[in-house]
């Protein structure tokens, strides 16, 4: 008997993930690369968004390293589940890719933003802006060519490709 669509969806989630943890170890070298280079400290807005998601309260200065990592590389892995869903159902490639990218932002963003711990990006320095931007289309290029090279579009759908 066939593995369901369910189970099948499951599987890529979790491939997916892997993917994720692929495109973080990636952006990873990526950040730690351009922090050589301009001398850029390690940014605490992910271990301190966390913390505030966890109900904690940190202090706007903490720099605890094991939250970071764990939101960091959390993050990465619960997005690349997302992307493996994509990969399977046929939303693969450089579009799919471009749009993954848009999603990592949000995702950071809104999180931070909704936990009052980062500001909006337009009050960013524009360098700010395009470290991160570059560092998430890192990972989400990352994530999406492993994942899509790893899960074939067995779920993909010809239904639906008109309006109506």
């Amino acid at each position: 008997m066939a593995p369901s669509r369910g189970r099948m969806l499951a599987k890529a989630a979790g491939q997916g993930a892997v993917a994720g943890l692929a495109g973080v170890a990636v952006m990873t070298a990526g950040e730690k690369l351009e922090q050589a280079l301009t001398h850029r400290p390690n940014s605490y807005v992910p271990a301190r968004t966390l913390l505030s998601l966890l109900g904690r309260h940190p202090a706007p200065d903490a720099q605890p390293p094991h939250w970071n990592h764990a939101m960091h590389w959390g993050t990465g892995a619960v997005l690349g589940a997302l992307r493996g869903v994509w990969s399977v159902t046929g939303i693969r490639g450089p579009v799919a890719n471009t749009t993954f990218s848009v999603v990592r932002l949000a995702t950071d963003q809104t999180l931070e933003n909704a936990t009052g711990i980062g500001a909006p990006p337009t009050s960013w320095p524009l360098q700010e802006t395009v470290v991160d931007v570059g560092h998430k289309a890192v990972y989400a290029w990352a994530t999406g060519l492993v994942a899509d090279a790893w899960i074939a579009p067995v779920l993909e759908s010809r239904q639906g490709t008109t309006s109506h």
